[in-house]
């Protein structure tokens, strides 16, 4: 079984579902609202959870009502955790139009308060939490992913490095490099070369919230248990368009057996 340890932000999701999304300085009425555990790192620890990995969760949440609503499907999901408890819970504030995309402002709040640790194994980290907690999780990591999201620029260099095309601008130094262009996939790099790609299946947009978060979690995994990489990305591109057609973060992130089936036909 693969192991990992993903660092990273607790979120609660406040989503509120729209027609259309507003222009600035636009309100925009009748809209319906719906609440998610979420967060970037929680949202990757359960999906690697889904796929078959143990995984074990270093987190910060508040003193507040909102924690136990944030860790619901890290528990769900039977990811074991490593929790701190410090001032108010992160909170992501998320509009959704019917086309599927998204706006998203991020309170970090506890996440922004981490203690920085040094982690062994197989690690994962995402950009919702400060450098410190980033770089001190990459010291003695045997395999440190990073998906730099939100981007910013980072001193490590990471084993594995996943942005989209507009956090690829801001963050390029990886060993390995994935890009991801929405629906049309994602290209795997090394030394600046390409060496491999891959299509996203066809699926009706609901919500990408959280499809970032499935490609990236798919692709630690499946690198981890020995899939050649093409057939890493393939999985992920299927994982993240699963995702993407589904309402809501850690509620749309698809087990193995879905991402079998999707790439099956």
């Amino acid at each position: 079984m693969v192991e990992l340890t993903v660092v990273g932000s607790v979120n609660l999701d406040l989503v509120a579902r729209v027609a259309r999304l507003p222009r600035p300085g636009e309100t925009v009425g009748g809209a319906r609202l719906a609440r998610f555990p979420g967060g970037k790192g929680a949202n990757q620890a359960v999906a690697a959870a889904r796929l078959g990995a143990r995984v074990r969760m270093v987190c910060a949440v508040g003193e507040d009502a909102f924690s136990d609503e944030a860790l619901a499907g890290l528990l769900a999901a039977e990811v074991e955790l490593e929790l701190e408890r410090r001032g108010t819970t992160g909170v992501a504030l998320i509009v959704v139009d019917d086309e599927g995309e998204n706006e998203i402002v991020v309170v970090p709040g506890a996440n922004a308060e981490l203690e920085p640790r040094e982690v062994e194994g197989a690690v994962l980290c995402q950009l919702e939490v400060s450098d410190a907690v980033v770089e001190a999780a990459a010291r003695r990591a045997s395999f440190f992913a990073l998906n730099a999201a939100p981007a910013r620029p980072v001193s490590v260099e990471p084993d594995l490095l996943v942005v989209n095309r507009l956090e690829h601008e801001v963050v390029s130094r990886g060993k390995l490099v994935a890009v991801t262009f929405g629906a049309d996939g994602a290209a795997l790099y090394e030394d600046g070369l390409e060496v491999a790609r891959a299509a996203s299946p066809r699926v009706d947009v609901v919500d990408g919230t959280a499809a970032g978060d499935a490609f990236t979690a798919c692709l630690v995994v499946s690198l981890l248990e020995g899939r050649d990489r093409g057939e890493a990305l393939a999985r992920a591109c299927a994982a993240g368009a699963i995702a993407a057609s589904r309402l809501g973060a850690q509620p749309s992130l698809p087990t193995a057996a879905e991402i079998d089936a999707i790439l099956a036909g």
